[in-house]
């Protein structure tokens, strides 16, 4: 099995040719497919890393069942388009994908922003199109409740609820929290002041910064100013990495923890490894390094055969070959012939499903598939610890 470790140069120049490859729009290998499932991520922009490893996951979960045959009889044909992380672009895009390809199923799209405009403009609506496995855990996604999307993710309120326990715990009960200053930040930061409220938890700073710019003001300032004992982080990569790399340099000396949707390498391209070290991450699903887990080791068995060589184990990728799991399953209930329509009211009707080793449970009332999260500690060279 490949580890998590691997020089993050090579990395970079193995995951420019995986974009080459995903833009090209299918896989080859795959036949006449008859079975289209379409997705739009960022294979650029600041969501760069974490969008490629999203669309790999669920190629690798393609790859697998297409060489056992398909679902059906039939093969799945995944397309993939960029949208730079860009609102318009993903509407625009998926509006594109949806008229040209007639996806049964969309899948792993990112930003809770750009999802909810998704919502707003009625795209899936018109097109009764299911939305699997969004990464994110945003909550007006959640809330109110919308038929569309099914989520196999905790969501950001569960994740930095669950740090502040993990904190209170060990007796940490002063904590900062630096946030993307949108609706995935603030959901985060709404579910830090409610579980501050029950453990009894003083927040001493709170400081946003830009979604799309990555300019934190004074955000540095204010938290190191008032000396937190933790650092509670909802952000992505980059603007982390910068973050953390400040707040060490002027002297903060508290613990650092981290919401689910981050790349420790990439935060180690802007923050030093020595800083992002004894950084802890949230996550939403079980550790996909190693283990005894069914799921686990058949996920780990598709990435030894279908991933290019050179690329890594991450959570994300293993998070889309969850959720590819999970499609497959509700277009093989959709039967023969599956529609958009028919794979929608297969997931509706789904049910728990155990996936060996990780289960989710939809039905006609409930879009939130699993409410696990999990701790890891970024190690030496950036490897993760349980």
């Amino acid at each position: 099995m490949r580890n998590n470790k691997s020089h993050p140069s090579r990395m970079w120049k193995v995951l420019g040719a995986l974009a080459l490859a995903l833009t090209m729009s299918t896989w080859a290998g795959i036949g006449q497919a008859q079975v289209v499932v379409g997705q739009v991520v960022p294979l650029s922009g600041v969501l760069e890393s974490t969008g490629k490893q999203m669309a790999l996951g669920v190629k690798l979960c393609f790859d697998q069942i297409n060489a056992q045959g398909g679902i059906n009889g039939q093969k799945i044909k995944h397309v993939v388009v960029d949208d730079g992380y860009k609102l318009e672009e993903t509407i625009a895009q998926t509006k594109a994908v949806i008229a040209r390809e007639q996806p049964v199923a969309l899948i792993g799209y990112a930003g809770t922003a750009n999802i909810g405009e998704l919502l707003k403009q009625k795209v899936l609506e018109q097109a009764t199109m299911p939305l699997i496995a969004p990464y994110t855990g945003g909550e007006p996604l959640r809330t109110p409740f919308n038929p569309w999307i099914f989520h196999i993710r905790a969501g950001y309120a569960d994740e930095t609820a669950h740090m502040v326990d993990h904190l209170a715990t060990l007796g940490i009960k002063r904590v900062a929290v630096f946030f993307q200053d949108d609706a995935f930040g603030r959901s985060g930061l709404a579910g830090v002041e409610t579980a501050a409220a029950k453990y009894g938890t003083q927040i001493v700073a709170r400081a946003g910064y830009d979604r799309l710019t990555g300019e934190m003001g004074d955000a540095v300032k204010t938290i190191a100013m008032a000396q937190p004992h933790a650092v509670i982080t909802v952000a992505t990569s980059k603007p982390l990495g910068l973050f953390i790399k400040a707040y060490r340099d002027a002297g903060g000396p508290g613990m650092m923890m981290s919401i689910s949707v981050v790349d420790p390498l990439d935060i180690a391209k802007y923050a030093g490894m020595a800083n992002v070290r004894g950084l802890a991450i949230t996550q939403p699903v079980p550790y996909p390094y190693s283990g005894v887990s069914p799921l686990v080791k058949e996920f780990n068995d598709a990435f030894r055969k279908y991933a290019p060589e050179g690329t890594l184990i991450s959570y994300a990728v293993f998070e889309e070959y969850v959720g590819a799991r999970v499609l497959a399953e509700g277009i093989k209930r959709a039967g023969k012939n599956p529609t958009s329509e028919k794979v929608l009211q297969s997931l509706a009707s789904l049910g728990r499903l155990e996936l060996g080793g990780f289960s989710v449970n939809f039905s006609t009332n409930n879009r939130i598939g699993s409410r696990f999260v999990d701790i890891v500690v970024v190690g030496a060279e950036g490897k993760l610890l349980k």
